[in-house]
């Protein structure tokens, strides 16, 4: 897939941002103006590195396919340039403070290549969150960027290339899809898998090649048939063909568990059409023609993904083969190629402000995060999780829509409506059906929670919980009013202290071997014994280590070590804790 991107000399800079302007011409002279001046400001920063000054030159021709305002253009070409001697100030004083925020921000957020340590990547995360937060720019940039890095990633090392293409498919590719973008989020895909998996790829890669005239004659039929019944109706269509991209294909090897010669359905037909009413003429004309397989047609007009996505999917049998088909108008279209990044192209008006960041879901999770000051490194791998992996839709009674993390539960769904109605959860229903609150939702379910003013917040609902707003939520309630709530996943001892919990005391022989002492499972205040009570699961204490009784509200009586990093930050421990001792058998 790697090739020359520019046909100019890479020697001469000057011919390289004029077959730019060549393959760009959206821009006004003003904007080529400030693009020229910030080419050759970064020229003189980079000196006679071609290497240095192309990269930014594609990073930009990328974000141009997008029709990018020349803010973004240019902090593409400067993305490179902060250094002991450039800073953000330089950068604003010379093109702006769009310019500075953009570079800056996108400076501040590191790739993860073969870092494994997970507070580095849960401190990366949040940068690129709020980032996308504050100025959508700097993320469509980055992915720019990680795009051209992986266009030309042969060059590096076969570790680099590995560790690289598994963070695109974890974090750059599911977020290009977040964002709408679906020819940058294929790409990336497609090309992670060549070297996350490369003998795979060209197994896929010869199937899809094979074969292609007989492809074509079947594809040419189809197109034919549809275009004729939509020119009876005076409906005018523009019909492209395609094979699917690599890594669709071989997730449905996955999930189908065959090889990629065994699968059918890996041809595809878009229709675009004017508008929404003939994108439903059009699907019903197409199932005139051809039986629809059952459960293949996907409604994404009525029920837009939460990327703004808008289109109808149908699959059918097409001379006894699987063919599957979209319909979607010309703005569907342009907001299905190009995502968030259609709110900033460069002609304001032409794409008529059909999404705004407001608009999407990610936006939103993202304001409440910083409205609440949320830093907790695991919550933020949580947050990772709901914003990045698959999503479903399910609906109130009263028919509004909710969006969800594949594998969301009824609690999810309950706080996803209102912190309140979280709370206070006791059962759900799924049309019409008890269902269980740790059951996985499905999509298009209607779900009724049901709830009682006395319930509260539990720990056993904070376990079944996926999503981080209501881990959030539950883990904010607990702590404020369950003085015995313990989260093993946010406790993280000093050195020390795992020591201390996790290992019985030794003692020593005369003869100098080790030995364990005795196991000690009773306790005593004063003289007296036979106490009923539990030893606390978060330190674990061992005799002879100090100890201290906890009286808890709902567990009764709960033995802690003096030391327990838990137990001393109970509040008011010191009003219902009581001094005890170990019983153990007096030596004779």
């Amino acid at each position: 897939m790697e090739k020359a991107v520019f046909k100019s000399d890479i020697n001469k800079p000057e011919e390289l941002l004029a077959e730019f302007f060549a393959s760009a011409p959206y821009f006004s002279e003003e904007d080529k103006s400030r693009i020229q001046e910030a080419w050759d400001y970064y020229i003189s920063l980079c000196g006679n590195e071609p290497e240095a000054y192309v990269h930014v030159l594609r990073v930009a021709l990328i974000l141009a396919g997008n029709k990018l305002d020349a803010d973004t253009i240019i902090s593409a070409i400067l993305h490179n340039a902060l250094s002991d001697e450039v800073k953000p100030e330089d950068l604003e004083k010379k093109f702006g403070p769009a310019v500075s925020t953009i570079v800056a921000g996108a400076a501040k957020i590191s790739f993860f290549s073969k870092a494994s340590n997970t507070s580095f990547q849960a401190d990366s995360i949040r940068k690129m969150m709020f980032a996308l937060s504050d100025d959508v720019r700097i993320i469509l940039l980055k992915l720019a960027d990680r795009l051209d890095k992986m266009r030309h990633l042969k060059k590096y090392a076969e570790e680099d290339q590995r560790a690289v293409a598994k963070e695109v498919i974890e974090i750059w590719a599911p977020l290009a899809d977040r964002l709408g973008m679906q020819a940058e989020k294929n790409e990336l895909e497609d090309l992670s898998l060549k070297y996350t998996n490369p003998d795979v790829f060209q197994q896929i890669k010869a199937i899809v090649s094979q074969k292609q005239d007989e492809r074509s004659a079947y594809l040419e039929s189809a197109v034919n048939k549809i275009t004729e019944q939509a020119k009876k109706l005076n409906i005018e269509v523009t019909i492209s063909s395609r094979a699917k991209h690599f890594y669709s294909i071989y997730q449905k090897m996955k999930k189908r568990n065959v090889e990629a010669g065994e699968l059918y359905d890996l041809l595809a037909l878009r229709i675009i059409c004017n508008t929404t009413t003939e994108c439903y003429t059009l699907i019903g004309i197409v199932h005139e023609m051809w039986s629809p397989l059952d459960g293949r047609f996907k409604d994404y007009i009525a029920m837009p993904k939460a990327n703004g996505y808008q289109s109808l999917h149908t699959t059918v049998m097409c001379q006894g083969r699987p063919l599957e088909i979209q319909v979607r108008t010309k703005e569907m279209h342009n907001m299905a190629e190009h995502g968030v990044a259609s709110h900033w192209l460069y002609k304001k008006g032409t794409n008529k402000d059909n999404v705004t960041e407001s608009q999407l879901g990610i936006f939103n999770q993202l304001q409440e995060l910083k409205k609440n000051n949320f830093s907790d490194d695991g919550f933020f791998n949580e947050l990772k999780n709901d914003l990045l992996k698959d999503e479903i839709y399910v609906f109130t009674p009263r028919g509004d829509v909710i969006h969800l993390p594949q594998g969301a539960n009824a609690i999810d769904f309950a706080y996803a409506i209102h912190s309140g109605v979280g709370e206070k959860i006791v059962g759900a229903k799924a049309n019409g059906k008890i269902i269980s609150l740790d059951e996985p939702l499905q999509n298009t379910q209607i779900i009724e929670v049901l709830t009682n003013p006395q319930a509260h917040p539990t720990e056993a609902q904070y376990k079944i919980a996926k999503t981080s707003k209501a881990r959030q939520r539950i883990h904010s309630w607990l702590t404020q009013n369950n003085v015995d709530f313990f989260d093993e996943r946010k406790v993280e001892k000093p050195e020390d202290e795992q020591k201390k919990v996790h290992h019985r005391p030794k003692t020593k022989k005369k003869s100098g071997e080790e030995e364990n002492v005795p196991k000690v499972e009773k306790i005593k205040i004063g003289n007296t014994s036979n106490f009923i009570f539990s030893f606390a699961k978060c330190c674990e204490p061992k005799y002879p280590e100090p100890i201290v009784a906890y009286l808890s509200r709902l567990k009764g009586m709960v033995i802690h070590s003096k030391n327990c990093y838990v137990y001393q930050r109970i509040r008011n421990k010191d009003e219902r804790s009581l001094d005890v001792d170990w019983d153990a058998p007096k030596e004779k």
